[in-house]
């Protein structure tokens, strides 16, 4: 890990945070991913010995501590106190890249693995009544298909057919799908647009923009993370180290 050899408590704060990936291996821990292959499916372009070099840093710095999983063999990874403390940090961060990180979406940051893990975890279960809800996405390109079996209070993203009927098939566009999670285009548009497509029961079109649970930066919620933060006169204060 990087040092900068300064008492700065900012500079010693960095020397954790700011090392590259941590903030989004801070941000699958702090939205329920433990286990080292659910970390890795929110980070698709790091490396596993990358990963692992990450997760040993942070466990050695006290942000994690690493424990025998619950269920299977192997590990899990759980943030100490000191790592739930960076909760403000991370969504801090996320809410200001969201204001002004810019709202165009290169083809080289788009990836459909990864808009699906973030879709899963924010599935709104209260507004789905089944026993079971089995939704299919077809991407238009790169052509892929991806699964959600959401059985409350488990959402689970499946990468193969599991032969469950489909409730609810979406032939989407893959950055028309990500602008509307990210809250960047409304899902009538999309859908008037032909960018989107839904096919299933009568009720699926309402019922999909009822669970289809946006970005928590999306619908102003980038701004009320800013806004419930340091306000001026705290700022005025703030001391320089």
């Amino acid at each position: 890990m990087a040092e900068y050899g300064q008492f700065c408590p900012v500079s010693r704060g960095a020397e954790v945070f700011a090392e590259r990936w941590t903030p989004l291996i801070l941000r699958e821990l702090l939205n329920g991913s433990h286990r080292f292959s659910e970390i890795q499916l929110g980070l698709p372009r790091i490396s596993r010995n990358l990963l692992t070099q990450r997760l040993v840093s942070l466990a050695g710095a006290g942000i994690i501590e690493r424990r025998p999983a619950a269920q299977g063999r192997g590990f899990a990874y759980y943030l100490t106190p000191a790592g739930e403390e960076l909760r403000p940090v991370v969504e801090t961060l996320g809410a200001w890249g969201y204001r002004w990180g810019g709202t165009d979406l290169p083809s080289k940051e788009l990836n459909p693995v990864l808009l699906m893990w973030f879709i899963r975890r924010r599935v709104q279960i209260t507004a789905l009544r089944r026993g079971r809800t089995v939704i299919r996405f077809d991407f238009r390109r790169p052509r892929r298909s991806f699964w959600l079996r959401i059985e409350p209070p488990a959402v689970d993203l499946c990468f193969t057919d599991e032969g469950f009927d489909v409730d609810l098939a979406v032939d989407t566009d893959l950055a028309a799908l990500t602008a509307v999670w990210l809250g960047r285009k409304r899902l009538d548009e999309a859908v008037a647009a032909g960018s989107i497509r839904l096919e299933g029961d009568d009720d699926a079109g309402p019922l999909f923009g009822r669970w289809f649970g946006l970005s928590p930066f999306a619908a102003g919620g980038a701004d009320r993370i800013l806004a419930g933060r340091a306000g001026p006169k705290e700022r005025a204060t703030l001391p320089a180290t």
